[in-house]
């Protein structure tokens, strides 16, 4: 039972059934438009890529690491600029993101963690909901990046 539990959590994590995946939502954007605000929209697509690597990253280190500091909230969650500062940054934050979310699932994955203790710190939380918080809050900003492509005509 708690293998197949593991399995969907990491499926769900990787994106697809319902729900666009990760790497369809951010291939071939244009350099030029990484920045655009579209009419309309509330961020940019660098700032939302930024975004979801931001708020993944906090809850990978909150999952593994009890002494993480998480960032001020909301700034903290949300990049400094609007638009890449350096060309390669989009590529930079796609990998960083992968990065994470390969290690989220190997928590997930490994069977030395349970999924439903409450870690021993914070506020009840356990790596089951952190899974499920991040494949929702990922599901729901990748939307988002859909949405801004249509916009910008991608």
């Amino acid at each position: 039972m708690m293998e197949a539990l593991r399995k969907r959590l990491v499926e769900l994590l990787d994106g697809g059934w319902a729900h666009v995946t990760f790497d369809a939502a951010v291939a071939d954007w244009p350099q030029e438009l990484q920045g655009r605000k579209p009419k309309g929209a509330s961020h940019t697509p660098w700032e939302v890529l930024e975004h979801l690597r931001l708020a993944q990253w906090d809850i990978l280190e909150f999952s593994r690491d009890p002494h993480h500091k998480s960032p001020a909230f909301p700034e903290g969650y949300w990049p400094e600029t609007s638009e890449p500062p350096l060309p390669d940054s989009w590529g930079r934050s796609v990998a960083q993101f992968k990065l994470d979310l390969d290690a989220l699932k190997a928590l997930v994955e490994s069977p030395e963690m349970d999924l439903f203790a409450p870690f021993p710190w914070g506020d009840g939380q356990d790596l089951a909901r952190e899974a499920m918080v991040a494949a929702d809050h990922n599901a729901y900003h990748l939307g988002e990046l859909m949405t801004l492509r249509r916009m910008l005509g991608i």
